[in-house]
This record gives structure tokens, C-alpha cells and sequence, in this order.
């Protein structure tokens, strides 16, 4: 059922008007006893999930019992990050997901169907596995919070991908990672539909729809000054409430360069990204609009590791981001990485291929521990002179000396591809 649905790419929702779509979605939800709220954490500090999140609060008091910030497998929220997302809700009401220890499986896909997605390439089951307090905590409404936009492993971000890994555990995690990894990241970005996101639409069928899950989705984008607005928002709780705001995110985050990308300049807000985990949004999302020999160079001040949960970082750190080929024969050949196939999928997804180069300008990792993972490095001070985010504008810009370069201040926002590319 479809509960909410406004929104357009030139549209923007003032506070007033959010704060009145939202009380009409609650009123059609009606009165509810207890509530878990499941946002996303502060690396979705854009998405309005925030905001959304406070008034669940405001309006609801004390039915409101649990917040698990949907972390899948990103670091807890801390003291400081809380407060500043979620403003006055009480940091009583927040649980930690563990996706190492704190989920159940409620459901198996079976490996036929994995096979059929995959064309053939995987031979394995995929276990549906989710928090422990979605499962048995006994709430009568879940709300699933969030933002979509283009996604590097599903196609769309959101949706019933907050329950599966955002709340999923390490086993589901890795295989629906490495579903996409294998079927071809550039095949999925940008696409609603997906064989990840169809893996996760048999679990929803099959194994979750007894929950009370409703979910609330921004499309989020930025105005001509800069700010970022509400574009659209969407609550229902099924399929066609993602399908209208994937639609607008695709319509309003997606954008077709006019000629491939030679030399692209990214800026990690250090904030949001201290990994490449996380920072490798900037190879995602613009390998399709850049040209073959490019360069990429990523301004990451914030960069002090390279995965968020300490084996992640030892296996980037052993293995490196070396390409597909390279990465399928390790899995092969290494249990360590057979054991954490989402590991595999992000070393895939990071590496260029050898069809462009990635140059990483970190503001806490060393030019040894960055040239040992396959990037090139150039040092973060000297090239903020030359290339000053703040001097910069979105898009192509021409430095003083006739060197055009595009630049993006926020990769997570977006989505840019060459119509070569994306077909």
C-alpha cells in the first residue's frame, strides 16, 4: 500500500511541508504501541533520515521505543554523531547493530535462484538474515527510513536493502555483495531492478512480510546555491513505494556527461568518509563517465583507514584492489577471503580495471599503505592548492593555466555516466 507519494526533480520541501506529509502518514498509520525506527547511520547524514526520524518521535512519544540505525557493517554511531543527526531524541532510544553476532535467519533463497540471477556464474544459497529485535521484538510498526539514490552493488539504494543489510549479518551481507560484484557493477548502478535487489525481494515475500515494515524514502538533491533539498518522499510498504522514488532519484541524481571524463577531482567531506570503504564511492560512482586513461584523484582528508571493521581493513590491506580477475583467483585460493565475500565485492568494485587511475590525497594514511593497496597517492596539502574544493564548482571547471577538470563535491549524492557506458 501506497501511503505517501509528492514529488518532482524541481520540487523542494520546506520544513513546514515535510513536517505536514509526515503527519499525514501517521494518521493513515494510526495509533501504534511500540515502535522501532530503523534510520540510517551518519555516512547517510544527507538523507533527511535525521530530521524524519525527530518528528517520528514528536509525534509518537512514547511509543517510539527503539532506534537501530541500520549500520550493516559500518562502525556504531558515536556520542557526538547522534545528537547532531538526530537532534533531540533521547540517545536512550538507540541500539547498536552487531552484524557479526545479533541477527537470526529467518529464510533461504535457494541456490537455483541465485544461479538464474547470476547466469550461471554462483552456486549458493542466500540466507535472509536480520536483526534479532526485528525479528522478535514485538513491535507493531518498523519504520525503515532512508534515501535512494544510485548504489553501487543493488542499483538503488534503500528500500528492503535497510532490512537485509542494514540490519543483515555477515553471511548475507558478503553473498548479496558478491552477487553484484560478480554480475557487473556498471550492469546494476542506476537500475531499480537488480539481481541483488531481486534476491531481496524474494526474502521480503517469503520471509518478512508478517512484519509491520513500512518504509519512508527521500530523494534528496542539491539547489542552485548548493544547499540540499528534499526532492520527493514516498511511504508505503511495498515495492511501488521504491519504484516512484527510484524513478525520481534516477531522473534527479543521475547525470549524463556530454564526453567522457579525462581528469576528475573528488571531495570527501572528511564528516562522512574516514575510509575507502566508504570513499570509494568516488570510483563508483564516476567510472562510467570517465574515459579510458583518466585520471581520478580524490581529495580525502578525512582518510584514516581502509575498511571500518578491523578484518575488512587487514584483508583490503593484504589483498589490495588489483581487479576482478585477480581478486576471483584469491578468492579461490584463500579461505580468509572466501569467509567475507563482501570484502571481495568491494576490492572488485574498487579497482579501475587498469582503465583509469585512481590517485588517493589522504589526509591520515601514509603514501606506503595506499600505494600497497594499487592506487597511486599524491600528498593532500600540495594538491589543495592547485585544486581548492572550495574554489571549485560542480562540474567542468577550467583552472587558470587551460586544465579542464570535473569536479564533484559529494559523490555520494549522484551518479555520472558517458551514454557509452550506460545503456
Amino acid at each position: 500500500m501506497l501511503y505517501y507519494s509528492k514529488g518532482s526533480k524541481d520540487h523542494t520541501f520546506s520544513p513546514e511541508e515535510l513536517k505536514n506529509a509526515l503527519s499525514e502518514i501517521f494518521e493513515k498509520l494510526g495509533s501504534r504501541k511500540k515502535i522501532l525506527v530503523l534510520p540510517p547511520d551518519f555516512t547517510r547524514f544527507h538523507s533527511f533520515a535525521g530530521t524524519i526520524t525527530e518528528r517520528v518521535w514528536q509525534y509518537y512519544g512514547s511509543a517510539l521505543t527503539d532506534i537501530l540505525p541500520a549500520l550493516g557493517t559500518h562502525t556504531p554511531m558515536t556520542d557526538e554523531e547522534i545528537p547532531r543527526m538526530f537532534g533531540q531524541v533521547p540517545a536512550s532510544l538507540f541500539r547498536v547493530h552487531d552484524w557479526r553476532n545479533d541477527v537470526v535467519t529467518v529464510g533461504t533463497v535457494p541456490a537455483k535462484y541465485i544461479r538464474q540471477l547470476s547466469e550461471g556464474k554462483l552456486d549458493y544459497t542466500w540466507p535472509a538474515q536480520i536483526n534479532k529485535l526485528l525479528a522478535h521484538g514485538e513491535h507493531d510498526l518498523i519504520l525503515s527510513i532512508g534515501q535512494v539514490v544510485p548504489h553501487e552493488v543493488i542499483g538503488m539504494a534503500n528500500y528492503n536493502k535497510n532490512i537485509f543489510v542494514g540490519t543483515g549479518g555477515a553471511e548475507g551481507i558478503n553473498k548479496s555483495h558478491f552477487i553484484g560484484a560478480v554480475y557487473g557493477m556498471e550492469r546494476i548502478m542506476g537500475r531499480a531492478e537488480s539481481p541483488v535487489r531481486s534476491v531481496m525481494n524474494y526474502a521480503s515475500e517469503h520471509f518478512t512480510n508478517h512484519l509491520p515494515i513500512v518504509y519512508i524514502q527521500t530523494v534528496v538533491s542539491k539547489d542552485a546555491t548548493g544547499k540540499l533539498q528534499i526532492r520527493g518522499l514516498y511511504a508505503g510498504d511495498d515495492f511501488e513505494c521504491f519504484r516512484q522514488a527510484a524513478a525520481l532519484s534516477l531522473e534527479t541524481n543521475f547525470l549524463m556527461v556530454d564526453k567522457p571524463i579525462k581528469k576528475a577531482v573528488v571531495w570527501l567531506d572528511p564528516e562522512e568518509f574516514k575510509s575507502t570503504w566508504l570513499g570509494n564511492k568516488s570510483v563508483y560512482r564516476t567510472r562510467m563517465a570517465l574515459a579510458d586513461g583518466a585520471e581520478l584523484l580524490v581529495l580525502a582528508p578525512g582518510l584514516k583507514e581502509f575498511g571500518e571493521d578491523r578484518e575488512i581493513d587487514r584483508l583490503i590491506r593484504k589483498y589490495g584492489y588489483a581487479g576482478t580477475p585477480h581478486t576471483l583467483e584469491a578468492v579461490e585460493k584463500n579461505q580468509d577471503l572466501r569467509d567475507n565475500l563482501g570484502a571481495a565485492a568491494h576490492l572488485i568494485h574498487g579497482s579501475s580495471e587498469g582503465r583509469f587511475t585512481v590517485t588517493y590525497c589522504p589526509g591520515k594514511l601514509s603514501r606506503h599503505e595506499i600505494e600497497s593497496v594499487h592506487f597511486r597517492y599524491a600528498p593532500l596539502a600540495e594538491t589543495l592548492k592547485r585544486y581548492d574544493p572550495q574554489k571549485l564548482v560542480d562540474g567542468l571547471n577550467t583552472l587558470p593555466d587551460g586544465e579542464e577538470v570535473f569536479f564533484i563535491s559529494n559523490p555520494a549524492l549522484g551518479l555520472w555516466a558517458h551514454p557509452d557506458r550506460f545503456r
